[in-house]
C-alpha cells in the first residue's frame, strides 16, 4: 500500500490544507508549483472548463479628481488542483504562481 502524500505548510493565514490527496504536479499542497506573488480574495463566476475557473476579485478604487472610490472588478482565470472542491457562488482564496497557460496565472488555494 503506498504512503498517503503529504500536505506541504503553505503558511498562508485562513487557508486550510485539502483533506483529499491528489497526484496533479500542478497542486500547491501536492505538488510542486509555488505561490508567490499577490493573495487575492474572489468569487467563483464561472467553473465549466476542467481545472479552470473564472474568479471574480472585487475591490475599492479611489478617484482622486473627484476625492471619491468606485467599486471595480476584474474577472482572474484561476487553475483548480482536483483536490479542491468548489461551483459557482464560492468564496475562495487564489494565489498567483508561475504561468500554467496564455490566461491562467492563478491557483484557487481554498475555500473562505
Amino acid at each position: 500500500m503506498p504512503a498517503p502524500k503529504l500536505v506541504k505548510n503553505l503558511k498562508i493565514p485562513g487557508v486550510k490544507p485539502p483533506e483529499r490527496a491528489c497526484n496533479d504536479p500542478n497542486c500547491p499542497w501536492h505538488g510542486h508549483l509555488r505561490v508567490r506573488g499577490v493573495l487575492l480574495e474572489g468569487v467563483v463566476e464561472k467553473y465549466r472548463a476542467k481545472k479552470m475557473a473564472v474568479i471574480r476579485h472585487d475591490y475599492i478604487f479611489y478617484v482622486k479628481k473627484y476625492k471619491r472610490y468606485e467599486r471595480r472588478s476584474n474577472l482572474i482565470h484561476a487553475y483548480v488542483p482536483p483536490c479542491i472542491d468548489i461551483k459557482e457562488g464560492d468564496k475562495v482564496v487564489i494565489g498567483e504562481t508561475r504561468p500554467l497557460a496564455k490566461t491562467v496565472k492563478f491557483v484557487v488555494l481554498g475555500k473562505v
